[in-house]
């Protein structure tokens, strides 16, 4: 029984993930910073899953989290880097910190998670690194200038990694979900209430509009396709970006 670790992993797109996993046969860790999303998603699945407290920022405590996952569920031979934030600020009201935020949580954090579980993958030769990107690593959108560039940044990781890695029996893949019902989305719509006047469902509309199935992706549906990346059906899968997104980019 494979043993995968999910960062981001205690709600939203991330325990979705877990639970798809879990359901696919997996063994999971969860890797958040909230120790208390994270113990009542592993609450309800008895053995198969596992929760570990970190900052993906910070390379040691990745390093003590990984290090505790495999003394419990094993080696880890997938790894899904969910953990991600985003923020909105036109480009000249974005200063350093927020700049930095984005790159570090969204680029630095995949970088870093990646590194720690990789030698495993190697030693095993196989395994599966899925990076939960973003259509907006795909294409650019006005006013999120740092999250953008940041996932940019994970679609170039993704490619050269996989690339690296072609031959030993690992893939490395990312997929890039449109606006999804997440609490990120929800909080959008909050500031865009708050911004605007508009009514909630004016605003929900409005994010909607862009994808041309005139809906908001669900975190199932990007759960779907990370499980599947994960599998043994897409071995031949690697160095790919999946938009889930209703048609809003094609690649």
């Amino acid at each position: 029984m494979r043993h995968a670790l999910v960062t981001g992993g205690g709600t939203g797109i991330g325990a979705a993930i877990a639970q798809a996993l879990v359901a696919q046969g997996l063994r999971v860790t969860v890797l958040g910073r909230r120790p208390e999303a994270l113990q009542a998603l592993v609450s309800q699945h008895a053995e198969a899953m596992h929760a570990e407290c970190a900052d993906v920022t910070d390379p040691a405590q990745v390093a003590m989290a990984v290090q505790r996952a495999q003394v419990r569920l094993g080696p880890i031979e997938v790894l899904v880097n969910n953990a991600g934030q985003a923020a909105s600020a036109p480009f000249l009201k974005t200063d350093l910190a927020l700049w930095q935020q984005m790159l570090a949580v969204n680029l630095t954090g995949t970088f870093v998670c990646t590194q720690a579980v990789l030698p495993q993958m190697l030693q095993s030769g196989w395994g599966r690194v899925v990076n939960v990107a973003s259509t907006a690593g795909l294409v650019g959108y006005a006013y999120v200038a740092a999250y953008s560039a940041a996932k940019h940044g994970v679609i170039g990781l993704t490619k050269s990694l996989a690339l690296e890695v072609a031959k030993k029996g690992i893939t490395v893949n990312a997929v890039c979900p449109g606006y999804t019902e997440t609490d990120i989305l929800r909080e959008s719509i909050a500031n865009v209430v708050a911004k605007t006047g508009r009514s909630e469902a004016e605003a929900r509309a409005e994010f909607a509009k862009g994808n041309p199935q005139g809906r908001i992706v669900q975190a199932e549906e990007v759960a779907d396709a990370v499980r599947w990346l994960c599998s043994e059906a897409a071995s031949s899968i690697t160095g790919q970006s999946i938009a889930v997104s209703g048609g809003e980019v094609m690649n």
